[in-house]
């Protein structure tokens, strides 16, 4: 009997040596990157929901209490996801500040996309300094996070380093031989020019071969004035542009004015994983997306 009951105590606490890293993530994009990396050995919670614009995420007092139990914390970066600063701070969790082993900016090798140079103020609209924060969002770029991602779950857990290698290595070998098909399914449109309403994909674009011909907003953040659609419906037409890339957190009376007005196809998309039905993870957030822009063309 006694035998039995060590054995059981045993087992209770590799259980909990397995399941020990606690990580909290800005965004669910970089939950399943976490998850894919930490298998059995994490427990990974999102702050951000799916279908948030992540500029404008409401702290909460949960969030602190996530945060203060957490060993690893991973955010975006680049100024888009600011309002994480003051929760750590409130978490008063050494572990998971800016420099401790369990912080990760997951921009911090991220190659960014339009850098602002120059006078930088409000009159530029929500412009981020160190360019554009929607990086994950090129498939090539989970690698990259993934890499950051990987260094912190080796500090913070030692003994689980060699599962997260093997595990960082089989996910990156899956991003390249899906690359290949995810490439394959938009060669047709490759080089097709395309409106969007912020610009959240401009590195999906980059990465496909599409081309950015204009975008709803004037400037970031910054509601389109009737001059500003105006223009955008002339240029549309002049130019034969019929795609209008969307999503769900952005108002519909300004893409549903393209659609009649310039016999534009509007699609409202995922941003992150879980944004839409069937975007279940990283992988599967860019097959759901490469559908519908398809079904679109």
């Amino acid at each position: 009997m006694r035998y039995c009951v060590s054995i059981l105590i045993l087992g209770l606490l590799a259980a909990c040596a397995i399941a020990g890293v606690d990580v909290v993530t800005a965004t669910t994009d970089l939950a399943s990157i976490t998850r894919a990396l930490g298998g059995a050995r994490v427990m990974v919670e999102s702050l951000a929901l799916p279908d948030q614009d992540l500029h404008r995420v409401e702290p909460r007092p949960s969030f602190v209490t996530k945060l203060a139990r957490a060993k690893m914390v991973v955010r975006v970066g680049m100024d888009l996801d600011l309002w994480m600063d003051s929760l750590i701070h409130a978490s008063r969790n050494a572990k998971i500040r800016k420099g401790a082993a369990g912080y990760v900016d997951a921009s911090t090798a991220i190659a960014p996309l339009e850098v602002p140079t120059g006078k930088v103020d409000g009159s530029h609209g929500d412009i981020h300094i160190y360019g554009n924060p929607h990086y994950w969002l090129d498939p090539e770029n989970g690698k990259v996070i993934a890499r950051s991602i990987l260094a912190s779950l080796k500090r913070v857990d030692p003994a689980g380093a060699q599962t997260y290698q093997s595990n960082y290595e089989a996910f990156a070998q899956r991003i390249d031989a899906r690359i290949k098909d995810w490439q394959a399914r938009m060669a047709p449109l490759k080089g097709k020019k395309v409106v969007t309403y912020h610009t959240t994909w401009n590195y999906f674009l980059k990465r496909f071969g599409m081309t950015l011909a204009d975008t709803v907003e004037p400037k970031p953040g910054i509601p389109p004035s009737a001059a500003h659609l105006n223009g955008l419906i002339a240029d549309m037409k002049r130019e034969g542009v019929t795609l209008v890339m969307t999503a769900g957190y952005y108002p519909t009376r300004f893409t549903d004015l393209l659609a009649r007005e310039a016999k534009a196809t509007v699609v409202t998309l995922p941003t992150s994983v879980g944004g839409a039905k069937g975007a279940d993870d990283f992988f599967s957030l860019f097959d759901v997306t490469i559908t519908q822009l398809r079904d679109a063309k």
